[in-house]
């Protein structure tokens, strides 16, 4: 019996063990176009990955043993495409009950069997920032994502050791939902006073924590640990990132004021439609932006805008992402990325680095993904045509060098349209309240239906 019980524990243990652990590939992509976004582009040019790094790159590299080799002859391999804001893959968006609820975190509710995911994969995309709501003032944690998709244990969804970080949100999606909810604030002069008051707040409870641990007594009692206010310490000292819903220029400033003031050094301002009117104000700070490309006026504090915004952001030195926020848009940031060049004549790695680059950087894990690198994870898009051309359509998605996509092998069942053997395309139309961002999921059926009645 006692040999049958140890056993059993180190067969679960090697199963927990197994379980837990993503795959990693090995491949070789021949003779692509390749566009690395920090070295330029490179004509029939080979990419090897092993092991789910990138390993070399270069002309007439060999085929190792027992290494997938992939003919890319003709076609365009980019980095994966990075969506910093979007809300595939949560089985819960919003915590509702307050205006304050850092204590919560997307990795509780991550579903790894989101057909959506394997969506995005379709459009190139490798990872994402799975995003809280918007309906608080500081809301919770959020979670960055490379998108595994057949794995069943969310955990191997997980991008390991990115760093972590928040949402924020300013505006009407805070103010209307607690004029509605009956809480506090109510207006945007409220919403700078929350914030204020909730850092004053955590900076008198991390006084108490310092107090006790330096106090050498026998006697001494712990403060009591509030989870809400060391994540609001966390964000004080640096270790978290806020990422914050935002529209109008008046806000976006008040918020970088308030960073200012106590001293918190990173802030990536998400939407910021009218961000382009202090773009210098953002460049000093040093704060970065992750917008929409030609997205506005669906509701009265986001009418002023402008498809240029991203650019102006560029020229003066702000650091630029452009995201999806939507189950369907993220299936074409590469359209979205192009249009930045209808709109302000990007070069092609300037528009590009907008969905790869920019929003690694923005999210803290450049280090490892964004460009094509020696080092770097082996995380890589394959078009057909260049990927800001109309014509461009995604073939295969790599991610550690496991390929997660392949258009030649594209189920119809996984496919948004029901039958895409149909001549005529079948669409479907949506509820009112059946909104693709997502952004104020959770709420709107409970406190009115008429509270949050906006279209991106």
């Amino acid at each position: 019996m006692k040999t049958r019980y140890i056993l059993m524990t180190l067969l679960f243990a090697f199963c927990a063990v197994s379980y837990g652990q993503v795959k990693k590939g090995d491949v070789l992509i021949k003779n692509g176009t390749v566009i690395t976004i920090t070295d330029g582009t490179k004509e029939n040019t080979d990419i090897l990955i092993r092991d789910g790094k990138i390993q070399r790159i270069g002309k007439n590299l060999r085929t190792p043993r027992g290494v997938t080799e992939v003919d890319a002859t003709g076609k365009f391999v980019m980095p994966g495409i990075i969506d910093a804001h979007s809300h595939i893959a949560g089985s819960a968006i919003n915590e509702g009950t307050s205006q304050v609820t850092s204590e919560v975190s997307m990795e509780d509710v991550v579903n790894p069997l989101d057909v959506s995911i394997y969506r995005a994969l379709a459009g190139g995309v490798t990872s994402i920032h799975l995003m809280h709501g918007s309906a608080n003032v500081i809301g919770g944690q959020n979670e960055t994502m490379k998108l595994r998709y057949g794995s069943t244990n969310p955990d191997d969804l997980r991008f390991e050791g990115a760093p972590r970080t928040i949402k924020f949100a300013l505006g009407e999606n805070p103010t209307r939902g607690g004029r509605a909810r009956g809480i506090q604030p109510q207006s945007r002069m409220g919403v700078e006073n929350m914030i204020r008051s909730s850092f004053t707040e955590a900076l008198a409870y991390e006084k108490k924590w310092k107090a006790y641990n330096a106090d050498k007594s026998a006697r001494k009692v712990a403060p009591e640990y509030d989870l809400r206010m060391q994540t609001l310490v966390d964000i004080l000292n640096g270790d978290i990132i806020v990422h914050c819903h935002s529209y109008r220029a008046d806000e976006i400033y008040m918020l970088m004021k308030v960073f200012n003031d106590f001293n918190i050094p990173n802030i990536v301002f998400q939407h910021a439609n009218e961000a382009y009117k202090v773009a210098p104000e953002l460049a000093a700070f040093g704060a970065s932006a992750s917008v929409f490309a030609d997205w506005w006026a669906y509701k009265l504090e986001v009418y002023y805008s402008t498809a240029y915004n991203a650019t102006i952001l560029q020229e003066n030195g702000v650091m630029t992402s452009i995201n999806s926020d939507s189950g369907e848009l993220i299936r074409h940031l590469f359209h979205e990325a192009a249009k930045t060049q209808k709109y302000g004549n990007l070069s092609d790695d300037e528009a590009l680095a907008m969905i790869t680059l920019n929003p690694a950087k923005q999210l803290g894990i450049d280090k490892r993904v964004g460009s094509i690198e020696v080092g770097k994870d082996g995380d890589i898009a394959i078009f057909d045509n260049h990927p800001l051309s109309v014509y461009a359509i995604p073939q295969y998605t790599y991610i550690d060098g496991v390929k997660y996509f392949d258009i030649n092998d594209d189920k119809p069942d996984q496919r948004i349209y029901i039958n895409p053997e149909s001549s005529i395309e079948e669409v479907q139309l949506f509820e009112k309240m059946d909104f693709s961002h997502r952004c104020m999921d959770g709420v709107a059926r409970h406190y009115g239906a008429n509270l949050f009645r906006h279209k991106h």
